[in-house]
């Protein structure tokens, strides 16, 4: 059974552990990062990317990966990826993984690139996620994918991510207003507050005021898309909690929503699952984008 986050009852030190991923692990997380960065070379030097500006500065950029041979009558779906490593590592590089089993599906793959901290805020880096998938609508067209059918991953802080750029984009009232078909969120962080008393924060420079302001948690989450909220049976307990209360509270406003923990995965490696048939989690997503195309 997951339990609820504790956060407020542990002192500094037990906060470091349980909001250190790789502390049920051994405390070595490179492995995995190889593994996405393998997977993803093999991506990139078997399909053509497109690689697309948003915004003004370099690190404003998604890589597009289309299918090939699809009617051009028949717009297929978009899986977006936004990449985790705590709002300050990784990139888009790093995330082209994801794209390998689908783009045989007739579903079209992006990576979000974006400025990592401490060269911006989170808020900031919010504001470019939400900038780069109001870019991919509004190309939808242009590369034959349908801006109705968005579907909307992250990893980590990289579904944390996906959550607020669902949420800001609920807000706008007009044409700028993001259509997300439904959202996957894996081993995200919903709450940020608790993160405030570790060694993450010294890159990211939270205050109170802001880690309230920046957690999907604390938001009114009506009008939220269908979603899967998924974690690892290898995580902390803090993080197990995260995404247990998240699902909780997502369904107290209406939300369709499944959530499951993965057996034999941790932190870093089922993401890797998401786009495999043979996986809990693969099964879950493909039953998801069924769903997304009817």
């Amino acid at each position: 059974m997951v339990e609820e986050i504790n956060w407020r009852n542990l002192n500094a030190s037990q906060l470091e552990e349980e909001y250190s991923p790789s502390s049920v692990i051994g405390g070595n997380y490179l492995p995995f990062i190889h593994e996405y960065i393998k997977r993803s070379d093999d991506v990139a030097s078997s399909n053509s990317i497109i690689e697309c500006f948003y915004g003004p500065m370099q690190s404003n950029s998604v890589d597009l990966i289309l299918p090939e041979n699809t009617p051009k009558d028949k717009p297929f779906p978009l899986l977006v990826f936004i990449h985790g490593g705590y709002w300050q590592e990784l990139s888009k590089k790093e995330s082209l993984f994801a794209a390998k089993d689908i783009l045989s599906e007739g579903i079209a793959f992006a990576a979000v690139d974006y400025t990592l901290c401490p060269n911006v805020t989170i808020q900031a880096i919010v504001d470019e996620c939400v900038m780069a998938l109001r870019y991919l609508q509004s190309i939808g067209s242009k590369y034959n994918f349908d801006p109705n059918k968005i579907i909307l991953a992250g990893s980590s802080a990289g579904a944390h991510l996906a959550s607020m750029c669902v949420l800001e984009g609920m807000k706008a009232k007009n044409d700028s207003s993001l259509r997300i078909a439904s959202t996957i969120l894996v081993s995200g962080i919903y709450e940020l507050e608790p993160i405030i008393q570790t060694s993450i924060n010294d890159a990211i420079k939270m205050n109170r005021t802001v880690a309230n302001s920046m957690s999907p948690m604390l938001k009114d989450l009506g009008n939220f898309p269908d979603t899967l909220i998924v974690w690892g049976e290898n995580e902390t307990a803090e993080f197990k909690g995260q995404s247990n209360v998240f699902s909780k509270k997502l369904i107290e406003f209406g939300v369709n929503v499944k959530a499951f923990e993965v057996p034999s995965r941790n932190h870093f490696d089922v993401i890797l699952d998401l786009t495999n048939r043979n996986t809990l989690l693969g099964y879950e997503f493909y039953k998801l984008i069924a769903k997304v195309k009817s």
